[in-house]
């Protein structure tokens, strides 16, 4: 593969015109250039490119349209007061991305030199970075099928593509906390399917229930699991955690939800702070009846998009739960300032979770 590694660069001649950073919206806008790679199964993954940003020509019996066969990931690009460029924890999201990539049949990419790929492209459109507090520069790299042909069957053809997009808070609320739905009708993902793939088909699942929960006033979705519609699984952008009478409670990864790099390094955070953590199966009755007990002290989200999301107050079969009064809680604001603090380069890196992007 390695003998196709060379990146043609494109740069586009008329520049677009930037978004003001308190109109950014979360991946509205986007950047001067992305990266494209094709695959076929001839040749492999070829044709590296960085090119100005602009629509896909594609076949319309292209198998992703059909059958569903592609991928994504997100991180963010940071700037940091002294106008570094950092990257928080990237090669996990290439690790996961090839994860996902061997879950849909879709030929595994070469990570380093993606993340290569990815740090020219930034480069190149490094004038995007945001420096207002709680923007940065969100990522999408993604993968699409796309030979022409209706055959159910794994495509022979790829793309590879990263694109780049300026955004603020992923949500209106900011760090204040959200509301969220609990769903136990519907079904997003079971042990043994994709929940732990992040591909659009996972996404797709959600969409209904999200619309009727955003209709009634409630910023998510949280899921149940599949089976016994009790045990919490994740929200559907977040991880989810709680804590009940000093311990953290999270769903254990059990392939049916997300591998979370901000779940992780929550983890790494609570173990480095001396917070005992219980990664297992969490009923929503447990968390309805501490609730009731006066011990259920506060309950977050974690993705990258929001970093950390307090919620406020949950509603499962007509019961209202408000969690901290509405407030966001001591635990859930260390965590948002430690994290955000690290990866805009205000806050010591003690976990070498920060990657440097190097500026041509």
């Amino acid at each position: 593969m390695e003998q196709h590694l060379d990146i043609h660069i494109e740069r586009r001649e008329a520049k677009k015109t930037k978004p003001a950073q308190d109109q950014l919206g979360f991946g509205i806008h986007f950047t001067d250039h992305m990266f494209m790679m094709d695959y076929t199964t001839e040749i492999g993954w070829h044709h590296a490119r960085i090119v100005p940003y602009q629509p896909l020509v594609m076949d319309p019996a292209a198998k992703v349209f059909h059958y569903g066969q592609t991928v994504f990931e997100g991180l963010k690009a940071y700037k940091t007061e002294d106008r570094r460029i950092l990257l928080f924890r990237p090669q996990k999201n290439m690790q996961r991305l090839n994860r996902s990539n061997e879950r849909l049949s879709i030929p595994l990419i070469n990570e380093s030199f993606a993340l290569d790929a990815l740090k020219q492209l930034i480069s190149i459109d490094q004038e995007w970075i945001p420096s207002g507090s709680g923007t940065s520069l969100y990522i999408r790299p993604f993968v699409i099928a796309t030979q022409p042909e209706l055959i159910a069957s794994p495509s022979s053809h790829f793309q590879f593509i990263i694109i780049m997009s300026p955004v603020g808070p992923y949500y209106a609320e900011g760090l204040n906390p959200v509301k969220i739905f609990v769903e136990s009708t519907s079904v997003r993902a079971v042990i043994g399917g994709m929940g732990e793939a992040k591909t659009a088909a996972n996404y797709a699942a959600s969409l209904m229930a999200q619309e009727d929960a955003k209709h009634n006033g409630y910023a998510q979705v949280l899921w149940l699991d599949g089976v016994h519609h009790k045990y919490i699984e994740e929200v559907g952008s977040m991880n989810v955690f709680f804590k009940i009478k000093g311990i953290v409670y999270t769903p254990a990864l059990k392939g049916s939800i997300l591998d979370g790099i901000t779940r992780d390094s929550i983890l790494q955070l609570l173990q480095h702070w001396n917070i005992p953590v219980v990664s297992g199966d969490i009923s929503i009755q447990k968390v309805y009846e501490a609730s009731r007990e006066g011990t259920l002290e506060e309950a977050f989200g974690t993705g990258t998009a929001a970093v950390i999301s307090p919620i406020g107050e949950l509603h499962w079969h007509g019961q209202n739960l408000v969690i901290q009064n509405g407030q966001t809680g001591e635990l859930s604001n260390k965590l948002y300032q430690t994290l955000t603090g690290i990866q805009n380069g205000s806050d010591p890196d003690l976990f070498h979770w920060m990657t440097e992007v190097n500026m041509r």
